[in-house]
């Protein structure tokens, strides 16, 4: 089948529809880039498309074909908007088209028949507080209250209205010059009358009681439920305006209780109904368009001529321009919600503009944009609720919708902290205090409750403020707040509430527009604005001028505005001796202003007589810089500045003076300049001193030696100082003199090493400089280049000495054994000393083999063994070769040098924490029960000395040197102590053949006397408490025969521990009985086993021996 063209249609910016027979139509570009290229593509038709038209004012596309007919949406072809069917027309459609507005679409068919559909409604609608009425049919019209949840009402009407009117009880529809009137009961609505008007209604409202049409630049107000037009009563109707009256009523709008309405003259007028009469009039620039009051009539909103919006309060007859108003703007609805009263939006074709009209705020009343929302095509707003937006569709629907601004009152816990911070600026925006804190508790955020707090002051909100600020603990502001909560001044508060949010201008004007404007002057003296607070003070508080003069003086001699901090200082001086110390500092800035503009002799007077010290301090300070020297250096005399004076006379080279405050002069630095000055002039003693003073101690060294000739100050003074540069002066002195050793010892002291290292050797002084190196910090290159020069001298003990300070301990060690032996030996202890501090497997044996006497054949004494286990800390090494080394000593009867060798070792094995040798420890004992036996003997005490006789006698094989010696001392002590058995007992001893002979003859007839007649009585030991297990044993044994422990032995007395009189000694912590120790160191002030000095003060009872009864010491 051939295919042709039905129909086709230009829409949008060069856009082509295009419908084909079979079905198909197609939308082509005629633009250049895209000529040629297919846009859109559908099969709308099965069979055939008869037609398309296209309704620019619905944006809407319509095909025909078959028998039905499809409508789409021009934005989006995708969509199909609608389909009507045609059952009836079994032969197909024709031809359709548009009415201009697009409220009608005509469609013909091939039978003749002409179908007519109405594409939209006129959107007819009014609001009356919650409760809007709109048309849903060309004769019907529905009421709703969404809000208060009211059932819907819908009314049939006789005629297509061209208005709807809404009140409280009634509603009016009418068209022309004509209205109906129903009355809206509980369950039903009834018609009530129709009225006719003088002319064509051009718009209708309603109140309770009344309707007020508007017809033809004049206002018919009437009672709805009245008689009539005609009506001769007063209060039932009235027409506006009064025959005598020129003007054109443009717009009205009739609340509860004014009629209110604007003419082309531009004046506002109220009517109030209840007076029925006129109680405001406003003027206004040019004509009035529209007016739309909030519900209470308190606020009109109006559009003038010029498309500009503007909000008119009529309880204070202020005018306010509404910002960012578009020229396009159809309406105004204000909102509803009781809790936000302030809120409205302005809204045209596209979009609606929430606005906010801030009362009661401390920059005064004004109106702000909050925001925009798109509003849906053809969709006309007729109430605001709380940010919810009604408006009626043109499909004859009520359509709800949140404004973008309240975006707030959904779900909170669905946002993220980015889309919960703005709406925490939009609910402050909107003062939706309440909704801002839960925002804030759920960002939980500093900065957030700041904004918030930031809000409520800017809206005067006192109380919710103190509970926000109370909330983040700010008790500073919790605490202003709470002192001007109760302010019942609204400037005063706000001017408050200006300053705590640091606008202060604006706070000065609400101050001084209180009543209380010297709130103003104080604020300003608490920010230190001084010039501001000057002002102020002139009309306010004349008599603050002084004080806020001197203040404002501080702070232009600050910012260096010196002439005017002049001129202020001088205003400050009130002459009154109430105000001294005021006067006195408005003395003293006059006097340093004075010398600052140059007034120098006025600004000098005045430090001088005033009493401040300070102030000639700081007046001299200024004067110097600006290089009044001598006025200067007067000033710092006269306030006792020495220092200061000096150093300013110093610049003058005013020397006499200098020398007249030098005795009061402190700072080194005028000491060494009068020095220097002295010198110059060559007055060497008086530079001394000065250089003396200034402790420039090279500088006196100098003149000692130079000038004064006095080396022997010079030495002491570098000996006491330790000055290197002094040092080296001294030692060219000496080197001068010829004196080398001095010399030397000088440049050591001044760090010259080489210097001294190459003098000593040229001048063969080398032992005098490796003395002195010795002792100094010196550097191994130092001790290595001496190490060396005695090596090639051959001097071994010093070569080695020097290899040992430098790190070479293997040349070291060489040299020592090499060393010609000495009286006591220093070669073999350095060695030691150096094997210990080199810890060398290879360098110990060669020692050993060398004490060992392997390399020479000639054994070394056995104690410098010991002293190398000892560098070596190979302690269990060191306590055998001590145990053989006691051993010798006691057999060679030198039982003191035994006992420290013993007691060094025990100390040391005690110190390391390693088991003591029961053999050492016994050793120990025997030897320190012979020191204790001497000990007692001597003081007289010859029972305690008897009993540790009997002990050492017991081990007299310990003692080979000396047995009959020590045998006869045990018989004399027990004979003294009256111990008769055992006396007779080591008396029988020695008349064995082998001592015999060897007896003291003085002792030899009284020994012999006690064998012949012996006496048979035992003097029974007094028992004490073992430490350990409490047994009663004698006080001298040693060994429990109950526990089988070792007893620790009083250092003291020799005998075994008590736990009830124990104390240690406090240098080597051995025990000893508390009372006996106590009484032995009241004649002798030194331990019996360390030697070391005790005070008896130190001494200290302890309660708890635990600790010294431990198994280790247990073995003793």
């Amino acid at each position: 089948m051939k295919e042709y063209q039905p129909g086709k249609a230009q829409y949008g910016d060069g856009y082509i529809m295009i419908g084909f027979s079979r079905g198909y139509f197609v939308v082509i570009s005629t633009h250049i880039r895209e000529i040629g290229q297919e846009i859109f593509q559908a099969h709308n038709h099965k069979d055939n498309l008869s037609s398309v038209a296209i309704s620019q004012s619905l944006n809407k596309a319509a095909s025909c074909g078959d028998n039905c007919i499809k409508i789409h949406d021009l934005s989006d072809l995708r969509e199909m908007y609608a389909i009507i069917n045609l059952d009836d027309e079994n032969k197909g459609v024709d031809k359709l088209a548009w009415t201009d507005d697009g409220q009608l679409l005509a469609v013909s068919s091939r039978i003749g028949s002409l179908h007519v559909f109405l594409t939209k409604l006129p959107i007819l609608g009014d609001a009356c507080n919650t409760r809007i009425a709109y048309l849903t049919s060309l004769l019907e019209v529905t009421i709703v209250n969404h809000v208060e949840r009211e059932l819907p009402v819908t009314v049939s009407v006789e005629v297509e209205p061209s208005f709807v009117a809404i009140g409280v009880y009634h509603l009016a529809v009418g068209m022309n010059n004509r209205a109906w009137f129903y009355a809206l009961g509980e369950n039903n609505v009834k018609k009530l009358k129709d009225v006719e008007y003088l002319g064509t209604v051009a718009s209708m409202h309603l109140n309770s009681d009344y309707a007020a049409a508007l017809f033809e630049g004049k206002v018919q107000l009437h009672m709805i439920e009245g008689e009539g037009l005609d009506a001769q009563e007063e209060r039932e109707t009235r027409l506006f305006p009064a025959d005598d009256d020129k003007y054109q009523i443009l717009c009205h709008a009739l609340t509860s209780d004014f009629l209110i309405y604007g003419t082309d003259t531009g004046v506002i007028n109220y009517f109030y109904i209840e007076d029925w009469q006129y109680v405001n009039e406003y003027r206004h620039s040019v004509s009035v368009r529209k007016v739309f009051p909030d519900p209470n009539g308190t606020r009109l909103a109006f559009i003038d001529d010029k498309s500009d919006g503007f909000v008119y309060c009529p309880v204070n007859d202020r005018l306010y321009e509404i910002p960012d108003f578009s020229p396009t703007i159809k309406g105004i609805l204000w909102e509803h919600w009781p809790m936000d009263k302030g809120v409205f939006v302005a809204f045209d074709d596209d979009k609606a503009y929430t606005y906010v009209f801030y009362k009661d705020a401390i920059q005064g009343s004004k109106i702000i944009l909050a925001g925009g929302t798109e509003v849906p095509f053809s969709h006309k707003p007729l109430l605001l609720y709380n940010g919810e937006l009604t408006c009626q569709t043109p499909s004859g629907k009520a359509n709800n919708m949140y404004l973008s601004t309240h975006r707030f009152l959904g779900n909170l816990k669905d946002f993220g902290p980015n889309e919960l911070t703005q709406m925490l600026t939009q609910t402050l925006t909107l003062k939706r205090f309440s909704e801002a804190w839960e925002l804030c508790r759920l960002l939980n955020d500093q900065s957030g409750w700041n904004e918030l707090a930031k809000a409520c002051l800017y809206h005067m909100e006192v109380d919710f403020a103190i509970r926000v600020y109370r909330t983040f603990g700010n008790a500073g502001m919790v605490m202003s707040l709470e002192q001007i909560k109760g302010i019942e001044d609204h400037n005063l508060l706000a001017g408050h509430l200006a300053m705590f949010t640091g606008d202060f201008n604006l706070a000065q004007d609400l101050y001084l527009a209180s009543s209380r404007p010297v709130a103003a002057l104080e604020m300003r003296k608490d920010l230190q604005h001084w010039d501001s607070a000057l002002q102020l003070a002139k009309r306010l508080a004349p008599d603050q001028i002084p004080f806020l003069s001197k203040e404002y003086a501080m702070q232009l001699e600050f910012t260096g505005d010196y002439s005017n901090a002049l001129s202020h200082y001088e205003k400050g001086i009130t002459g009154n001796n109430k105000y001294q110390d005021h006067d006195e500092a408005c003395l003293a800035g006059v006097a340093q202003m004075s010398i600052r503009v140059g007034d120098i002799r006025r600004g000098v007077n005045q430090a001088i007589k005033h009493p401040s010290r300070l102030l000639k301090r700081d007046c001299g300070a200024i004067l110097e810089n600006m290089k009044q020297f001598s006025e200067a250096a007067q000033l710092y005399e006269k306030g006792q500045y020495y220092d200061k004076a000096a150093s300013v006379y110093i610049r003058c080279k005013n020397w006499a003076k200098v020398g007249e405050l030098l005795p009061h002069v402190s700072s080194p630095k005028i000491h060494l300049q009068y020095a220097k000055a002295k010198e110059a002039d060559g007055r060497y003693n008086e530079a001394v001193i000065a250089y003396e003073h200034a402790k420039q101690w090279d500088s006196v060294i100098r003149l000692y030696l130079d000038q004064l000739n006095n080396p022997e100050k010079a030495v002491n003074i570098v000996r006491e100082t330790q000055s290197l540069d002094g040092a080296k002066m001294v030692a060219r002195f000496f080197l001068q003199l010829g004196d080398y050793g001095s010399a030397i010892q000088f440049l050591v002291m001044s760090k010259c090493n080489n210097e001294a290292f190459t003098l000593a050797q040229q001048h063969n002084k080398m032992e005098i400089y490796a003395d002195i190196i010795s002792s100094e910090s010196a550097t191994n290159e130092d001790y290595q280049s001496i190490a060396l020069y005695f090596e090639e001298e051959k001097k071994h003990f010093q070569a080695g000495k020097f290899f040992l300070l430098c790190g070479q301990y293997g040349r070291a060690l060489k040299h020592f054994m090499k060393s010609p032996g000495t009286e006591d030996n220093l070669a073999i202890e350095m060695a030691i000393e150096t094997v210990g501090r080199a810890k060398d497997e290879a360098l110990t044996n060669q020692l050993i083999d060398y004490l060992m006497g392997e390399s020479d054949g000639m054994p070394k004494d056995a104690k410098y063994l010991f002293h190398l286990y000892m560098a070596l800390k190979q302690y269990k090494e060191a306590a055998r070769t001590a145990i053989i080394i006691a051993r010798e000593e006691q057999c060679s009867g030198n039982y003191r040098n035994a006992h420290d060798v013993l007691f060094s070792m025990y100390s040391e094995l005690k110190t390391q924490k390693i088991k003591i040798p029961s053999e050492m420890a016994t050793n120990l004992m025997i030897l320190h029960s012979y020191m204790l036996a001497k000990a007692h003997i001597k003081r007289g005490d010859h029972m305690k000395g008897a009993r540790m006789l009997i002990r050492v006698a017991n081990n007299i094989s310990k003692f080979p040197s000396h047995v009959v010696q020590i045998l006869t001392s045990v018989v004399i002590e027990c004979h003294r102590a009256g111990l008769k058995n055992s006396a007779f007992s080591f008396a029988a001893m020695l008349m064995r053949p082998e001592y015999r002979n060897k007896i003291d003859l003085k002792y030899k007839k009284k020994i012999e006397a006690v064998v012949r007649h012996p006496s048979t009585t035992v003097v029974e030991e007094p028992t004490t408490a073992c430490p350990y297990c409490a047994f009663q044993l004698p006080e001298c044994e040693l060994l429990c025969p109950s526990c089988k422990n070792n007893l620790p032995y009083c250092i003291a007395t020799g005998r075994h521990m008590v736990q009830d009189d124990w104390t240690v000694c406090p240098h080597c912590d051995f025990p000893a009985l508390y009372s006996e120790f106590k009484n032995m160191l009241e004649t002798e002030n030194t331990c019996p086993m360390c030697s070391e000095r005790i005070d008896v003060a130190h001494l200290k009872k302890i309660t708890d021996c635990t600790q010294y009864l431990t198994p280790e010491n247990g073995d003793q």
